[in-house]
């Protein structure tokens, strides 16, 4: 397909700055991809597609404070770095993007907090995700990622248009199964699920199952080709255990619905199947890149948040819900002013 099959009007005010006030009380559109039908509820009713043994997969990363500001030595001027991963835990080396990044050479060094508690020297620009810093810290490991941390950021997406990142964003910018650190961004459609919700999952029986994708810049980056066939991803390190291999495994074996919370946990789920269409263990790196047409072997239910356009995240809703239902979806989602974005609204495609 190409990059202009994936535009639809989205007015700027549609981009939610702010989540909704109870986790499971977002809007909820709800897209039968058989026959393309669309039904509007609340997400705390999303449970009523699904029964006893049917399964939840999640994503289980956690969100790390990744936003840096800090300011280059001799002029002072201010630098916005963005924690990408860390490289080297011996040599405190993280690549990172930098903003502006015309300003950042070789050998610059950058200070970050009000006591200048923390200093940074540029090693290399060269890496294709902009530049590779080592932290000059003489402590203990441990207190340096505890100060590292504590002078972070919550990396709230660029398409949140408010001024400042605010207390409650550190708790509300995390699913509430977040467990293994290493994401820059959160996995957002498991955001909409409350404490109340799991609870009820359980009590109807629906089982869950955890993998793990480190989410990285990558899922926002440009798609700069017509060409999709084109774009190249960028990896991002995924792990998929023996446990959810299992729950997995059972409930495709059992004809049980299998529902993926998150574009994220459909690439790791897609990124290691079997001849057999059954999901093995893995941990390692994925890039895979879905557009329609693809043929899923192992989720047959998803739930997403709703994209801008263009990106890759929306082609991959696409590829699962049929093209035209997908874009017809987005259009009436649209008209009917469902919030877009990491804090907005979500649909369940089933």
């Amino acid at each position: 397909m190409k990059l202009s099959e994936f535009k639809f009007e989205l007015p700027a005010e549609l981009i939610a700055s702010y989540p909704a006030q109870n986790r499971d009380e977002s809007r909820l559109l709800v897209l039968h991809k058989d026959t393309g039908d669309i039904e509007h509820k609340t997400f705390k009713d999303v449970l009523d597609y699904f029964n006893e043994e049917d399964t939840f997969v999640f994503n289980n990363t956690k969100v790390f404070p990744a936003r840096l500001y800090g300011n280059k030595e001799k002029t002072g001027a201010q630098i916005e770095v963005f924690l990408l991963r860390e490289l080297n835990r011996e040599q405190k080396l993280w690549d990172v993007l930098v903003d502006p990044a015309r300003k950042i050479r070789i050998g610059n060094k950058l200070y970050f907090g009000e006591d200048d508690s923390l200093v940074a020297e540029v090693i290399d620009n060269t890496t294709s995700r902009g530049r590779t810093l080592r932290f000059l810290y003489d402590g203990p490991y441990d207190e340096f990622k505890e100060l590292l941390f504590k002078l972070g950021q919550t990396p709230l997406p660029k398409t949140i248009i408010r001024r400042d990142v605010e207390p409650e964003d550190a708790e509300r910018y995390q699913t509430l199964l977040a467990k293994k650190e290493g994401a820059v961004a959160a996995p957002t459609a498991g955001l909409h699920f409350s404490r109340e919700l799991l609870k009820r999952m359980e009590i109807k029986g629906i089982d869950v199952a955890e993998i793990t994708l480190h989410v990285g810049l990558g899922n926002f980056r440009r798609v700069d080709v017509e060409d999709l066939v084109k774009h190249k991803m960028d990896s991002e390190q995924i792990e998929i255990d023996t446990e959810a291999v299992k729950r997995i495994n059972s409930a495709k074996d059992n004809k049980k619905k299998i529902c993926a919370v998150g574009t994220t946990v459909v690439r790791t789920l897609e990124s290691s199947v079997t001849t057999l269409g059954r999901l093995t263990e893995f941990e390692g790196w994925t890039n895979k890149f879905i557009t329609p047409p693809y043929s899923f072997s192992i989720p047959d239910a998803m739930i997403s948040n709703f994209h801008v356009p263009y990106s890759t995240l929306l082609m991959m809703v696409a590829a699962f819900g049929g093209y035209d239902n997908v874009m017809n979806a987005y259009n009436v989602a649209v008209k009917e002013g469902y919030r877009f974005g990491t804090y907005g609204d979500a649909m369940l495609i089933i």
